[in-house]
């Protein structure tokens, strides 16, 4: 941040009074610029038919990461619920009808300042196709998932967590919360090279 939002002068980085680290502050009218972690909102949507489960992920038509597979998600809007952000995004990208279940994972994305929230999702009816950030939409089995590539660290852990209460529910459980430190940066490509 170079300018103040409020007066355009300048900011500078200054510890302000009573508070504990660096802000970007107006070297004119002293407002602060406090800089938060945002939040990513998507859903899990499965398809259930004749006990046999499938998860929809989508194909990225965006960068970071085009042409990686991921749950649908993005970032929550102002004035908008988390819930209304996880139903917006999944018509968004898949063009799905869900009906939202509860909050399955928070992940903790610290490195990059953002938070994850994903909501168990079920899909309506099988009348979806991919939106404007999305190449394909597709059902997926867990055999079936393209882990290599996955777009993010949050998407490969949501869905570990997720088969892994499948498999309890199967036996009787039930699915339950998680909430989840992703501290690895992830590894690209240009990072192999």
């Amino acid at each position: 941040m170079n300018f103040c939002s409020e007066c355009a002068h300048p900011v500078a980085l200054a510890i302000p009074e009573g508070d504990n680290r660096p802000r970007f502050v107006c070297t004119a009218c002293g407002t602060i610029h406090y800089q938060n972690p945002k939040l990513v909102v998507g859903s899990l949507p499965v398809w259930e038919h004749e006990g046999d489960l499938k998860v929809m992920l989508c194909r990225r038509a965006i960068e970071p990461r085009y042409g990686y597979w991921t749950l649908p998600a993005g970032f929550m809007e102002n004035a908008e619920t988390t819930a209304a952000a996880a139903i917006r995004e999944t018509v968004e990208e898949a063009g799905a009808n869900i009906e939202l279940g509860p909050l399955f994972a928070m992940l903790n994305v610290a490195h990059v300042h953002q938070v994850h929230l994903f909501y168990l999702a079920r899909l309506v009816d099988l009348d979806y196709a991919a939106g404007i950030e999305s190449l394909e939409v597709q059902l997926f089995g867990e055999r079936e998932i393209p882990w290599a590539d996955l777009a993010f660290p949050t998407i490969r852990t949501t869905l570990e967590l997720f088969f892994a209460d499948r498999r309890r529910v199967i036996e009787g459980g039930s699915y339950r919360f998680h909430e989840h430190d992703i501290v690895t940066p992830m590894r690209t490509q240009a990072d192999l090279a």
